[in-house]
């Protein structure tokens, strides 16, 4: 089909121009909060996070980039630790959004970014995604939740520090809310 239309392929999450579009999550965040210490971000594929850390280290060289990554689809973990890209693993999650393998042009970025990883279980990001219903009445999916799951988990890692927090993402099934079932 692409042959005969011409199109051409945008990858979701490796092309140049997916990951400076989602850098722009973060200029926004850093334009209206100034330079934070932290810019915590959720990873999946590795396409917001690398914008991130391109914007960030731009516009607030001195903050650290944390990603939130599901316990059942720690790839970028995994990759990390193993300092290569690990394309094996196969993703168990209830973050649909973050079922992507980290790409080889994101891995490489988290690496020059020096990005921190933090694996969240399933319940937490859950848990989290309701607080955020609870008490800011803001819907978001669990692919996003993670970030403040990230934060509950993780306190010691963010005590005292300004952390920029990206939520993205608002494809919730109202009827199939995780915690009503």
């Amino acid at each position: 089909m692409r042959a005969a239309t011409g199109a051409t392929l945008v990858h979701p999450y490796t092309d140049a121009r997916v990951i400076a579009g989602q850098g722009t999550a973060a200029i926004e965040l850093i334009e209206a909060m100034g330079a934070p210490d932290i810019v915590l971000a959720p990873i999946g594929g590795g396409g917001l996070v690398g914008g991130t850390a391109i914007a960030t280290a731009r516009l607030a060289p001195d903050a650290r980039i944390v990603a939130a990554e599901p316990t059942g689809a720690d790839d970028a973990h995994a990759s990390l630790r193993r300092g290569e890209r690990v394309a094996t693993l196969v993703p168990d999650t209830v973050c649909d959004g973050l079922r992507g393998l980290i790409g080889a042009v994101n891995f490489d970025l988290l690496r020059a970014h020096a990005v921190d990883v933090l694996r969240v279980d399933d319940n937490d990001t859950i848990s989290a995604m309701r607080l955020l219903w609870e008490r800011l009445k803001v819907l978001v999916e669990p692919s996003s939740a993670i970030t403040l799951a990230a934060i509950l988990r993780h306190r010691t890692r963010f005590a005292g520090a300004r952390v920029g927090v990206i939520l993205s993402g608002g494809n919730v099934d109202l009827d199939a809310l995780p915690w009503l079932g």
